[in-house]
């Protein structure tokens, strides 16, 4: 297992070795034990999700308000996709700075992205199958979004032709957010 730390303090890249024949491949997607070694922590995963995206479509920019804040483990698990995180910890010195990670089936990346980011992915193939593995339960009253295509944040989502979902298109931007983190 390899695991690369980030520039923005807390995000994490794992590639998780895959044992691969004439049949296809094995990996482990999670291990407990091993999970707390890479966090650092507890991580105690509640939640299990997966999103089906048509070709450019883009999920995000989403996360939940303190106190069911949510970690993510993400991966790619059919397809591929851009995964965009956005910090929104309002002490950090890369507040309101983004990263952007290729995830597909083919490269097996896991992205951990920590409470205290928005989250979100541009799908770059019909059928993609995203994974997402959370530390908190959903809750519709603590769901919040930024505007993906803020001026401010300045993301290059890398699509012409966006699908996005009415709730997205009308998040707040970055200028006018107040962050709960």
């Amino acid at each position: 297992m390899v695991e690369e730390k980030m520039k923005i303090q807390g995000l994490k890249i794992i590639k998780n070795p895959a044992f691969q024949d004439d049949r296809g491949y094995f990996m482990e997607f999670y291990n407990q034990k091993t999970y707390q070694t890479i966090l650092n922590k507890d991580n105690h995963f509640v939640q299990d999700n997966i999103s089906r995206s048509k070709k450019n479509v883009i999920r995000g920019l989403h996360f939940q308000a303190p106190p069911f804040d949510q970690g993510k483990l993400v991966q790619v698990l059919q397809g591929k996709a851009l995964d965009v995180v956005v910090d929104i910890r309002r002490e950090s010195p890369t507040f309101g700075e983004h990263y952007k990670i290729e995830l597909s089936s083919e490269n097996k990346i896991q992205f951990w992205i920590p409470s205290g980011f928005a989250h979100g992915f541009v799908s770059l193939e019909d059928d993609t199958l995203f994974s997402y593995k959370c530390t908190q339960f959903y809750s519709k009253d603590h769901e919040r979004a930024l505007l993906w295509s803020d001026e401010t944040l300045n993301i290059d989502w890398g699509t012409q032709n966006p699908i996005v979902s009415r709730k997205d298109q009308e998040a707040p931007d970055f200028k006018h957010f107040n962050s709960p983190f």
